[in-house]
């Protein structure tokens, strides 16, 4: 077993056998729940070190381990329940997207039948919806997006965190629908918001300022001053990304991709 790192660690910090990561979430875990301390779960998906989720390998192979270790339990167990989520989220980081659709569903089905909250319902609706868009199925993906941004507006109002991260959930499957106006819009309206209330650097406000540069450079009637907004945007995110992130990680590799198009 070699030495991964896949988060957003630089130089040598963040090197680590993946069994080890798993072995330590679940000590932390388990003692965390025996001597009822703050729970150590994230563990199970964000380094201690830099404080960013793992991603690619490292994620599905955590999110696997993560529900070995709390199969056996009671489908009601909080626990189990979260390691559900982790095994679909794992598998969507390595593109095992028509398994974690599966695994997404039943999770939905479970927690439905199980009472859990409307926000708790509407976050599974989220990934749900953006696992539909992967595979294709766009005007499912749009419809349960617009719903989940409409209900959390009602609920939050266009300024929590869970709206504005919906938000650039619904501005995506509008871009995949070619629906570029609606698209610049949206952001151009609600990317201000979450400049300001979650911070530049925040993964949400950097994927908002990203899709808006899109939203300008993919449509067919955008002028040359759209483009050199779209290719300034995208040249700021990038250099954001990489100072957050490091050269190496998806999100800063998306921001760069894009950055080409443009």
């Amino acid at each position: 077993e070699g030495l991964v790192r896949m988060c957003a660690c630089r130089g040598t910090s963040g090197f680590a056998h993946v069994s080890c990561l798993a072995e330590q979430a679940k000590i932390l875990c388990a003692e965390a729940e025996e001597n009822n301390k703050v729970s150590q779960w994230h563990r199970w998906h964000t380094c201690s070190l830099c404080e960013q989720k793992y991603h690619g390998d490292v994620a599905c192979a955590l999110g696997w381990a993560c529900w070995k270790t709390y199969l056996g339990r009671p489908e009601a167990d909080w626990a189990r329940r979260l390691a559900m989520s982790a095994l679909g989220n794992g598998l969507a980081e390595t593109m095992h997207h028509t398994d974690a659709l599966s695994v997404k569903e039943a999770e939905f089905s479970m927690e439905r039948r199980l009472g859990a909250s409307e926000v708790e319902l509407l976050v599974l609706q989220s990934n749900l919806a953006i696992t539909y868009g992967t595979l294709g199925r766009v005007e499912e993906a749009l419809q349960m997006k617009r719903d989940v941004y409409n209900a959390y507006l009602k609920l939050h109002g266009e300024e929590h965190g869970n709206t504005l991260r919906a938000t650039n959930n619904y501005a995506v499957s509008l871009l995949d629908q070619q629906r570029f106006k609606e698209a610049r819009s949206l952001l151009r309206k609600t990317t201000p918001m979450a400049r300001r209330v979650l911070g530049e650097r925040h993964e949400t406000t950097l994927r908002m300022r990203w899709n808006y540069a899109r939203a300008l450079y993919r449509d067919d009637a955008t002028t040359l001053d759209d483009l050199r907004d779209a290719v300034s945007t995208l040249e700021d995110t990038v250099r954001l990304a990489r100072h957050v992130f490091g050269g190496t990680h998806p999100i800063t590799e998306a921001a760069e991709c894009f950055l080409r198009d443009a």
